[in-house]
């Protein structure tokens, strides 16, 4: 694995670079991402012209124009794909997604040389001098595009998930691109597809906004007092992404006779109705519900503990925070978050749980100190600086480019 050594500072550049980075409207974790990237990249004062380069955009326009490709799950559900896929997300039918993952990678390998036709006309357009992929499945496309418009364009996929999930998801060997990745498992798995050596590159983790390094100008009890709080009581956080999930409701179920001993503050996304039943629940437990917020790293703060789901985003937020989590695995994880749990595991920075039925044995370790302060003790190990290594390493891979041609 390539070594490169990362600053603080920018580097020097000759001309002010067009940067296409590659998004797709699955989930949120793709667009978080890039407004982490971008706002680092914007900090290190580093002359960049960032191009947000929307997959599912550019398809869905060449549908509206032309007949050269067909999205079959719009034709049979009446929505197009990546929408069935975040209801399937928001409605926790995730026992559907190995059908889903097959099907989409079957529709990608079907419309591949129709897709490179119609990635061409684009990519000639743009004439970009660097491409950042921030999403999967359709790295092998785009890439073989922009070969034949612009061959001496490097290409750099940035892995946003703990792991890949091979064949064709994140990692394609043939493309000659270059592979970012956040842990050893997927720095093993690049290799292990066969890709050259000096293009695998490492960070210390996954890709969150600098918010999440910023301090905090606030006395902890006090903060835990404005929210009705006790001040020194153990809190925890429960978080499940922007939508919210209906499990918070179990969740707050089952942990409500350790009222005496913790508290809990409930962040519930957009989901309104969610943070309305919350509300309306009699009950002793001392707890703050809020909807959609931007203030998650003070929430997170305030709090000892996170209760969420598996995803890369929350997990390395959290440990960033300094908080142990507690995760649920069984067989509606999502596939690319399954390795999140067995990471969590072997670096001792939480509890993977079969089930949220199971949440209450898992708050009475995290309520013994000698149990919390040992999770402790691992999250603090984890210095996750990857936000501010990648532009310097997408800095040299430009000017290492430079200098080749």
């Amino acid at each position: 694995m390539q070594q490169i050594e990362t600053h603080q500072t920018p580097l020097p550049s000759a001309k002010k670079l067009a940067v296409n980075v590659l998004t797709i409207k699955i989930g949120g974790g793709h667009y978080a991402a890039l407004k982490a990237l971008s706002e680092v990249i914007k900090r290190q004062n580093l002359p960049w012209e960032i191009r947000v380069t929307d997959v599912d955009e550019i398809l869905e326009e060449t549908l509206a124009k032309t007949n050269k490709i067909v999205d079959p799950f719009n034709k049979l559900f009446g929505i197009p794909g990546y929408e069935l896929w975040n209801k399937i997300l928001q409605k926790g039918w995730t026992g559907l997604q190995l059908i889903m993952m097959f099907l989409g990678k079957l529709v990608i390998k079907i419309y591949h040389e129709t897709s490179v036709e119609i990635f061409q006309e684009y990519w000639e357009k743009q004439q970009p001098d660097l491409v950042i992929s921030l999403v999967p499945l359709y790295n092998r496309s785009l890439c073989d595009t922009l070969k034949k418009v612009k061959p001496e364009t490097p290409i750099v996929i940035i892995l946003t998930d703990f792991a890949d999930c091979p064949p064709h998801f994140w990692i394609e060997p043939t493309t000659g691109s270059y592979v970012i990745c956040g842990t050893d498992k997927a720095v093993q798995q690049a290799h292990d597809l066969g890709v050259a050596k000096e293009r695998i590159l490492q960070t210390s983790g996954m890709i969150i906004h600098p918010h999440f390094y910023e301090p905090i100008n606030c006395d902890r009890p006090t903060g835990r007092q404005k929210l009705n709080l006790d001040p020194h009581k153990l809190t925890g956080l429960v978080l499940f992404g922007g939508q919210g999930s209906m499990v918070m409701l179990e969740i707050a179920k089952r942990l409500e006779h350790l009222h005496p001993q913790m508290q809990l503050i409930f962040i519930c996304g957009k989901n309104e109705k969610l943070a309305s039943l919350l509300q309306q629940r009699n009950s002793k437990l001392s707890q703050y519900i809020t909807t959609f917020t931007s203030d998650i790293p003070y929430y997170m703060y305030l709090s000892d503990f996170f209760i969420g789901k598996p995803g890369p985003g929350s997990i390395s937020e959290a440990l960033a925070m300094q908080l142990p989590v507690i995760v649920e695995r069984n067989a509606s994880t999502l596939i690319p978050e399954k390795y999140n749990t067995e990471w969590i595991q072997e670096k001792q920075v939480g509890l993977v749980i079969s089930s949220f039925r199971k949440i209450a044995q898992a708050v009475n370790e995290f309520l013994d100190p000698v149990s919390l302060n040992h999770y402790r003790y691992h999250v603090a190990a984890i210095n996750n600086q990857a936000v501010f290594e990648i532009p310097q390493m997408l800095q040299k891979i430009v000017e290492s480019n430079s200098n080749l041609r």
